[in-house]
């Protein structure tokens, strides 16, 4: 696919600030589309929106692949409409910090307050509307949430068999019983959706185009698995996962990823005729305009782990039916908007693969400098069709990387950008965005945080280790300032990043 040369901002909407703990779709989130417009922006990229689980994963511990997190859900929209009287703010002291053990009651005690209101207001047409076009995967999702509320977050497949295994009358039985709560969950998703495509609009009329996300693989504890066990390799007995998803050593880890998911049954899933997934990129273009396709090379053949394993490291590999799966895409959806996240261990068979449908891949410049002239992520390496990155959510910020570069890495680094010795380089973030802005790439991506200068105390995740991401949030608005924003746009101008007929000024 051909696109046209342009650039843009990675952040994902926990990471705005607010007076509640963390980022959502109030109006830092409007504020921060306008500094990209400000900033001759294009691209908004987001990691994926669903409803996290226990480690805050917005990849590896969704609850499902359609719905939307709650905590996006801005409380200052709700007092706007009528459904609160004040949204009363949650005092942090660690205002560059989310608490999810403190979010998570605060915001949830203050939509059920706002539920509250608007169920006594009576029937509502717009939520109607909602529930009967998005009732393919909002039935099973709001009833999942409520059994899941009721069961203290005891994982599914440990519920009662006629639950678990969704037999009717079981199944009728139970959401009759927890209406209120099925219908509290309903709500939240109608508000979200509500809130989020007014944000979308606000960003497409003003020539942004949002990248979202679809991570390859669900959450075991997620209503898309308890919906549709038999496409996925789970134990016919006990209903867990028999194999779990992830990578084997790379550069994050030693011992590779092991990420917990369960691996899909492709051929369930292709006799089927792929349509849960045909399903689930249906539903993501309904948020996002472009879809950045997590852990790409999964399509071609994903690493399958026993579950008994504590490492990554004694799995296998298994082969995927990657070119049936996005033929049949392209025959249900058309044109694929398409970017594929082609990290880690990636062989012939998967650029083929990538290369079939034009997709774009991803090149890293924070990999780049290790002193091989034939280094992909090398600029001088690239072709047109890629989207090129200073670094990703998962690797650290610019300033923090080079604080850790070690020192051969920085010479590589200082001589291929024309420096005499790393002491040199001033603003080595500003480099990095430089560089990127610059190459042949079609799209550039830059995190917010190299943009704010920020060091590696601001990084979004660290795969090496699970507690403590997904975390980091900037704390005002007023960091973003003209002069970042001019200086951005000057760069973009300079090469021939903005949109046609825009003025460098």
């Amino acid at each position: 696919m051909k696109f046209e040369r342009a650039s843009g901002i990675l952040l994902h909407p926990t990471s705005l600030p607010s007076r509640h703990g963390i980022g959502d779709l109030g109006q830092a989130a409007y504020d921060f589309i306008d500094f990209m417009e400000r900033s001759g922006q294009t691209l908004w990229q987001i990691l994926p929106l669903g409803p996290t689980g226990y480690d805050h994963s917005p990849y590896t511990m969704n609850f499902s692949a359609f719905a939307g997190n709650p905590l996006l859900v801005s409380l200052e929209k709700l007092v706007e409409e009528g459904l609160l009287d004040e949204a009363t703010p949650l005092e942090s002291a660690k205002p560059q910090r989310v608490e999810f053990s403190r979010v998570i009651p605060h915001k949830m005690q203050m939509l059920r307050q706002a539920f509250e209101r608007f169920s006594a207001q009576g029937h509502n047409a717009e939520l109607a509307k909602f529930s009967e076009e998005q009732s393919w995967w909002l039935e099973d999702f709001v009833l999942f949430m409520a059994l899941l509320e009721a069961h203290e977050g005891k994982p599914w497949s440990q519920w009662a068999s006629p639950i678990a295994r969704r037999e009717p009358a079981a199944i009728q039985a139970k959401a009759a019983e927890l209406k209120e709560s099925v219908d509290f969950q309903r709500f939240v998703q109608f508000k979200f959706f509500e809130q989020w495509m007014a944000l979308r609009r606000y960003a497409n009329d003003k020539n942004i185009q949002i990248i979202g996300d679809v991570s390859i693989y669900v959450c075991h504890n997620s209503s898309d698995v308890w919906a549709h066990p038999q496409l996925f390799k789970l134990d016919s007995q006990t209903m867990e996962s028999a194999y779990i998803a992830g990578v084997p050593p790379d550069y994050f880890s030693e011992t590779g990823q092991l990420w917990g998911n369960p691996v899909y049954d492709w051929q369930a899933c292709q006799a089927s005729g792929f349509d849960w997934w045909v399903s689930r990129f249906k539903a993501t273009l309904q948020y996002v305009d472009w879809v950045r396709v997590d852990h790409f090379r999964g399509f071609e053949a994903y690493w399958q782990v026993p579950a008994s394993e504590s490492t990554a490291m004694n799995g296998e590999w298994i082969k995927a039916p990657g070119e049936a799966f996005f033929d049949t895409l392209k025959q249900k959806l058309g044109t694929l908007p398409v970017l594929a996240e082609d990290l880690g261990i990636i062989t012939p068979e998967v650029e083929a693969l990538r290369d079939r449908y034009e997709f774009p891949g991803m090149k890293i410049l924070m990999f780049a400098f290790d002193g091989d002239a034939h280094n992909t992520h090398l600029p001088h390496n690239y072709g047109h069709n890629c989207i090129v990155y200073s670094g990703t959510h998962d690797n650290d910020t610019a300033i923090g990387w080079w604080q850790t570069l070690a020192p051969q890495e920085k010479q590589v680094f200082a001589q291929y950008l024309g420096y005499a010795n790393p002491d040199d380089i001033a603003d080595v973030n500003w480099v990095l965005i430089e560089t990127a802005l610059k190459s042949v790439a079609d799209l550039a991506i830059v995190p917010l945080q190299d943009l704010l200068s920020l060091d590696g105390s601001a990084r979004m995740n660290d795969p090496s280790k699970i507690p403590d991401n997904w975390r980091w949030r900037y704390d005002s608005t007023q960091m973003l300032t003209d002069a970042i924003a001019q200086r951005l746009r000057s760069l973009t101008a300079t090469y021939e990043r903005l949109p046609a007929g825009q003025s460098k000024q």
